[in-house]
């Protein structure tokens, strides 16, 4: 177990603490939703984006100086901070996006996640960090830093790393390390495969508090991608190990031998959102009775941008275990199982069922843009499927999703991993039939 620590001494770290969100790179495995948004600025539940995870858990750990670090379609997330993230004048307070730059030391794109933040070490080092707090920007879950500091404090740790026990099955998809019982990691393994690769990385459910280990089930710990540095620590291996350009396959398990690297347990709710299908059951997962993760928590709620829209209108509709964001219309429809956006229009004999309807940016002036209009147009049926921000559905429309739907595009459209994706201002055509029709 690990000893406590005085408020005052993590409070005081904690107020020193630069924390750096990774946003990713292209997010090729989230294509179709990334395909005009970076990674971290992907829409979540209807209202919220998933930068909003990470920074809020900062908020309210007491870290108040974060940098989110991207490359790739960065318009929007500059967008949505920038409304969201601002700290009063008396504050040191900010969140600031620091995006991939050409200088004379750098050659612009960056590398991987270590890269990333190796070529902005200008504008951290300068603000004297008492420690560097590495987080993702594509991950669900909430955590109180000042555990993950109090653990890497007392421990006299170069570096922590937040770590989830999982099972055999799950334990080939992630970092999979193993700890002693004095909690310092001595072995580590990227994606492990191999029989016997998985047997030596077995954590007994003893010694360094790993009540959250369950022998014959999850008996493996995997790295959360959130890590804790000593500055001087991070700074030398970047500056001097400039191969090392990624946090989970180079700089992690490289400094076992050097550094003395020490696991932190995690035994909440935690889901990567990395991919379409992950992204889909994520949030199916939030429409049950019985949520697995809270966005609203009276002490701890998860921020994101104010909008003042006016409540949602609901006429004649019969709505089942759904969400429905603020400012929609919905008249005449039948919602189940469904996340519903905000701003979203639902014309009349509707029917959503299993689906992610994104919702609109705007409310648009149909009089003076004839056309199809924003929103799920009369008599259509969505099910299985994520509908993007601004999508136009006609009349009469089908669109179907289905384990064992093959990948593929259309006119406004993409399948991954049977799940039908409305692109982003797509326009879907009166009568369109999508996906598992027959």
């Amino acid at each position: 177990m690990i000893p406590s620590l005085s408020d005052v001494d993590v409070l005081q770290c904690a107020e020193r603490v630069v924390a750096l969100v990774l946003g990713g790179g292209q997010g090729s495995r989230l294509y179709p939703l990334t395909a005009e948004r970076a990674k971290p600025a992907v829409p979540l539940c209807g209202r919220y984006r998933l930068v909003d995870i990470p920074l809020s858990n900062c908020i309210h750990s007491g870290i108040r100086r974060i940098f989110v670090l991207t490359q790739f379609n960065s318009a929007s997330l500059n967008r949505h901070i920038t409304k969201c993230y601002t700290f009063d004048s008396f504050s040191k307070g900010f969140v600031e996006i620091l995006a991939a730059e050409q200088t004379d030391e750098s050659g612009g794109w960056f590398q991987g996640t270590a890269d990333a933040v190796r070529q902005h070490l200008r504008h951290i080092c300068r603000l004297g960090a008492s420690q560097y707090l590495v987080l993702s920007g594509d991950q669900l879950y909430r955590m109180d830093y000042r555990a993950l500091m109090a653990t890497h404090l007392h421990r006299k740790a170069d570096i922590t790393v937040a770590v989830l026990p999982v099972d055999r099955r799950a334990a080939s998809g992630f970092g999979i390390l193993k700890v002693r019982e004095d909690g310092r990691i001595v072995d580590f393994v990227e994606k492990p495969k191999r029989d016997d690769e998985l047997g030596r990385l077995v954590t007994a459910p003893t010694g360094f508090g790993a009540e959250g280990i369950v022998p014959g089930a999850k008996e493996y710990l995997a790295s959360m991608g959130v890590y804790i540095f000593r500055p001087e620590v991070l700074e030398a291996i970047l500056r001097e190990k400039r191969e090392w350009v990624d946090f989970g396959h180079d700089v992690i398990p490289k400094s076992l031998g050097t550094h003395d690297v020490h696991a932190h347990l995690f035994t909440d709710f935690w889901e990567d959102i990395g991919t379409v299908r992950s992204y889909y059951e994520a949030s199916m997962s939030m429409t049950r009775p019985d949520p697995p993760f809270q966005f609203h928590e009276p002490d701890r709620p998860i921020y994101t941008r104010p909008r003042y829209l006016p409540g949602t209108l609901v006429h004649d509709s019969s709505i089942t275990d759904s969400i429905i964001c603020e400012g929609c219309r919905i008249s005449r429809a039948q919602i189940s199982h469904s996340i519903i956006g905000i701003r979203t229009i639902i014309m009349p004999d509707v029917t959503v069922d299993r689906s992610v309807i994104m919702g609109a940016d705007f409310y648009r002036d149909e009089s003076a843009t004839p056309g199809i209009p924003i929103g799920i147009g009369q008599g259509s049926c969505v099910s299985g499927a994520i509908v993007d921000k601004n999508a136009c559905i006609g009349t009469h429309v089908v669109i179907r999703g289905a384990d064992g739907l093959e990948d593929g595009s259309g006119e406004g459209f993409d399948v991954r991993d049977g799940i039908v994706v409305v692109r982003k201002n797509a326009v879907i055509r009166d009568g369109a039939r999508i996906g598992a029709v027959k």
